[in-house]
Formats: C-alpha cells, structure tokens, sequence
C-alpha cells in the first residue's frame, strides 16, 4: 500500500486516490481550485520520493527538477513525503566565512552552514537580521565549484540588513538563513540551446551562478552575458568574466554602461536595450533577467515578443526584499 506523508502524519492512499483526495479527507489544508491540473493551486513538493511525471505536467522544469508535482494529478507508485512550498523554508546556522567588497557598493558574503544545504546556483536564500527584518539573496556560487554559498549584498540608502551586513557583520558571526527557494537557474538537458542573461548591479549574482554552471556542464550553445550600471564603478567581476571568455569559446561578455562618458571595452546604453539589439531573434533561447524590478518586467515582455517562449524566460526581480 503507497502513503504520503505529511508533518508528522503518514496517510494510505486508496485505490485510484490522489494525493489531494487523501489529505483533504485527511483534514490536510492543501489548497486547490480546480481538481484537474489547469490552475496549479495544490502545487506541492515531495522532499522524499519521487512524484510520477504525470503528476507534473504544465510545469516548468525547473520546479520538475525540484520535485513539484500537482496533488489532483499525482497518483504516486512509491511512498512520498510532501511539503508546501511555504513549509520548505527550514532555517540552517551558518557562519560568516568570507566578506569582501567587490566594488564600493556590493560585498561578497560567504555562508558556511552548519548542515548542509542542497541548492541550485542562482535560487535565494533569506536571510535573518531579526524577526522582524529578513532579506532575499541570491546565490552567486555553485555546488560543484565553491566550497560555501556565495551572496552579492548591495549597499542601500537607510536598508537595515544590508546596512547590517555591510557595517557590523565580521568573520566568525553566526547567522540564520531560510530556503533555497526559487526557480530562476540553469536547467540542463539541452547543452546547445543558445542562452542570453541580462542583469543590472548585484543581479550579476544569479547569473554568474547560472553561467559558471552552465559551463562546468559543459554547455556547448552560445551564452551571452549583459551586465549593465549608469558609470563604471557600478560594474563588478569585469576580469573573472572577461578570463571565463578567454576560457569559453562559447561564452560572451557584454558590461554595458547608461552613462555619457562610456570608455573602450564597453558597451554604450542600457543593458536591456544593448543584448536585444544585438539578439532581435529569440525563438528558441533560454532567457535569465536578474536585477532592477522595472528592467525585468520590461524586458521579460520583450523578450517574449522576440520570441522567447515563456517557459524558457526566468526572472528575478530585486524588490524591497534585496535590500
């Protein structure tokens, strides 16, 4: 007899029953609309087992690789322990192994956690300054590549975490964070597929994830990468990814400046507006866009009438919760 385990309680499955009939008549809340796998509003994730493929149709394979599947539709051949996504977010002990300034705004912090921690370069973690002020990061680091989980911290005017961060934290702090959650990173399976990535300040920090894994799979199809500020000084990482071009035949390297005064080496105008004038045609592409919230509403519309279909287009917006 199959079950599903829930918290603390284990259900059987009847004959021919879902996931969703059996913990609804369990009393489990789960949320759902229409029974049928259209408005995805029972989405859950099995954190032990395997959820059958059926179970995922509509998704997009990023949450297919992270094990969701729609409760209607899953009628599981295996034992599965299942989660809402909200119940995902277990808080893990980490210590401050590494702060560095990239440039005179963004801060390097490396994580140690105290146990382990499976993630995907380029989803976030929160994390918790106190109870009353938890902040999003994305992940800059790779689990093959880098020994701990790797953050871009911008410092903003009166942000109390980033303030925190980049005034008071030191080696040696122990601090709480929560997830990885988030769908925006490299999906492997089809290595020749062309890539485009286009962030502004620290939305670099996803993507340079999602490109150093992308190559350390050995991605063939050409990935191009946009990084715009208005002056110089707002750029980071210029020589680590100028040196992954020189490496990569495959890979380019676009910092783009909005600025008037634009020197050799650099792309005059705003990043959006430069990687879609030099990539009209988008049929086809896998599309990430990292950073100001306005720039990625914008361009995931354009990139879409460029014709990137949207299960293809990954965004990560920078919202209050960056900061």
């Amino acid at each position: 007899m199959t079950t599903i385990s829930y918290g603390k309680q284990s259900f059987e499955l009847g004959e021919g029953q879902s996931v969703l009939e059996c913990l609804t008549k369990q009393g489990v809340p789960v949320p759902y609309s229409c029974r049928s796998g259209v408005c995805q509003t029972c989405m859950m994730q099995a954190t032990a087992g395997i959820p059958p493929a059926s179970s995922q149709i509509g998704l997009k394979e990023s949450l297919r690789l992270r094990n969701y599947f729609l409760a209607c539709l899953c009628h599981p051949t295996e034992d599965l322990e299942a989660a809402m996504p909200d119940d995902m977010h277990v808080s893990v002990r980490a210590i401050v192994h590494k702060l560095e300034l990239l440039n005179d705004e963004i801060m390097l912090v490396e994580l140690e956690c105290l146990t382990p921690v499976d993630y995907r370069a380029g989803q976030f973690i929160n994390l918790v300054h106190d109870s009353a002020h938890v902040r999003s990061y994305s992940i800059a680091s790779v689990p093959n590549l880098d020994k701990h989980i790797q953050l871009h911290v911008r410092r903003l005017p009166q942000g109390r975490v980033s303030g925190w961060i980049h005034e008071d934290l030191a080696l040696g702090h122990t601090v709480e964070i929560r997830g990885p959650t988030g769908d925006c990173f490299y999906i492997p399976g089809k290595p020749d597929q062309p890539m485009l990535l286009i962030g502004t300040g620290s939305g670099l920090a996803p993507l340079y994830g999602i490109l150093r894994d992308a190559l350390d799979q050995a991605h063939a199809g050409p990935i191009r990468l946009y990084h715009g500020s208005r002056e110089q000084h707002g750029l980071y990482l210029i020589d680590e990814l100028r040196e992954l071009e020189s490496r990569y035949p495959n890979f380019s390297y676009f910092p783009c400046l909005s600025d008037v005064h634009v020197p050799a080496g650099f792309i005059a105008g705003r990043v959006n507006e430069a990687a879609l004038r030099d990539n009209p045609n988008l049929k086809g592409w896998q599309v990430f866009l990292c950073g100001h919230p306005e720039m990625v509403k914008a361009t995931r519309k354009k990139t879409f009438l460029a014709g990137a279909s949207m299960q293809d287009i990954h965004a990560d917006a920078f919202n209050v919760s960056h900061l």
